[in-house]
């Protein structure tokens, strides 16, 4: 860990990203002695970045609301989660977690003296894990996956799976991972599913109302001139380039499809770059057009962040892109909108991706005449369109309620602390 830090701060001399999380963990400690109140008693999440904290926060705002009498420490350790979330209101303090070093973590846990700790997915960090154990502090792990191929479970990584006993009691997705961990004799655990199910039925509840992409769509429900009928709207959300060459290659050759496009990257370079492969078509950017023009429009271009979780309720048919990068991104975002889903090929180690397809509510493509295939059939079948996206849609609903699991468990093991 000291050569990680070291590598860390020579990067930061190169990278903006990386300086940003150098001098947020420097500076965690003095924030935390100014912001600590020394007579409440805090509980301790921490979340590697956004993603992490999206799964955690159902269950960061369940105990808020129900134990009152605590208050909530958030930390992260990438400025992807930091940056976006340090004002979020449902923590009392929100800072960068400083580096896993002995001397860095009895620091910070001097300062903090956590009476509960929750870490999300992945996290495993030894020394603030061990030092949390000696100091007899229940630390939870929620919504851990765990796969054969991970260093716990390899013959080199038996010393360092010693770290997974530091945690009270284990909240797993599915049972392969209860029984990975029980074969490296780890028994306290239990299956709950994933708290993003009910992160995403959350944020359905609280979608936003978006009049321009509401008369973008409006064209379609409103249409008279029945020489030109629309079939739909097509939302394409997190798209990468090579995302974006296959589905707008599709829609160049139809016309009874309008098309949003809200891009993982928003830049000027990315949205003249998608801009650029769309022919023949009227196209508007959202932050600069008004909803009659959007409303005439053939594609919207999203350029801007924050809103594609409630953009996917005025589709018809959504795809999420990364699938031809590192992996898919969020799914479940489109599926509980009852709307099947496409996506690239990388999402073999994706629970939810996996669950779509064999439901039937979502699809998998590898090439483009796999998204011309999918989308004839969805296009020339609007029953098959309507009972994919019901099975999606149910999909979501049927596996919501780990966060309510995990603290009836937490509740019932803390029932005097808590």
């Amino acid at each position: 860990m000291s050569l990680y830090e070291l590598g860390v701060v020579i990067y930061s001399l190169f990278n903006a990203k990386v300086r940003k999380m150098w001098k947020g963990e420097r500076d965690a400690v003095r924030i935390l002695k100014e912001k600590m109140d020394p007579d409440a008693e805090y509980i301790w999440f921490h979340a590697a970045s956004l993603g992490e904290f999206e799964q955690g926060r159902p269950l960061i705002e369940q105990i808020r609301k129900d134990h009152p009498k605590y208050k909530i420490l958030l930390t992260f350790f990438s400025p992807s989660g930091y940056e976006v979330r340090k004002n979020y209101e449902g923590a009392d303090i929100v800072t960068y977690l400083p580096i896993d070093t002995v001397i860095n973590a009895r620091r910070f846990l001097r300062t903090v003296r956590p009476v509960m700790a929750f870490f999300i997915k992945y996290e495993f960090w030894y020394n603030y894990l061990h030092i949390l154990r000696h100091r007899h502090v229940p630390v939870y792990s929620v919504s851990s996956i765990f796969r054969p191929s991970q260093v716990f479970f390899q013959w080199y990584g038996r010393e360092y799976g010693h770290v997974l006993r530091c945690f009270t009691r284990f909240y797993v997705q599915n049972d392969e991972s209860r029984h990975l961990l029980n074969k490296i004799g780890v028994k306290d655990v239990e299956v709950v599913g994933d708290t993003r199910f009910d992160r995403v039925i959350q944020i359905q509840q609280a979608a936003k109302k978006l009049p321009i992409v509401e008369a973008f769509r409006s064209s379609i429900e409103t249409a008279s001139d029945m020489r030109h009928p629309t079939t739909g709207v097509f939302v394409a959300g997190s798209s990468w380039p090579p995302d974006e060459e296959i589905f707008i290659d599709y829609f160049n050759k139809r016309n009874d499809w309008k098309l949003i496009i809200a891009p993982h990257v928003v830049s000027e370079n990315h949205l003249n770059q998608i801009i650029s492969l769309i022919k023949n078509k009227k196209v508007v950017r959202y932050t600069q057009t008004n909803e009659t023009e959007a409303k005439e429009a053939d594609v919207l271009i999203i350029d801007c962040y924050g809103l594609l979780s409630s953009i996917y309720h005025y589709g018809d048919v959504a795809y999420v892109g990364g699938g031809f990068g590192v992996g898919i991104h969020n799914v479940l975002e489109a599926a509980v909108w009852n709307i099947p889903v496409i996506f690239g090929p990388n999402n073999k180690r994706f629970d939810e991706a996996q669950g779509l397809i064999a439901c039937k509510g979502g699809f998998e493509i590898s090439t483009a005449d796999d998204f011309d295939d999918i989308m004839t059939r969805l296009d020339g079948d609007r029953a098959m369109t309507s009972i994919s996206g019901q099975a999606a849609g149910a999909y979501v609903q049927h596996l919501a309620g780990a966060t309510k699991r995990v603290l009836a468990s937490i509740n019932s093991k803390e029932n005097e602390r808590l």
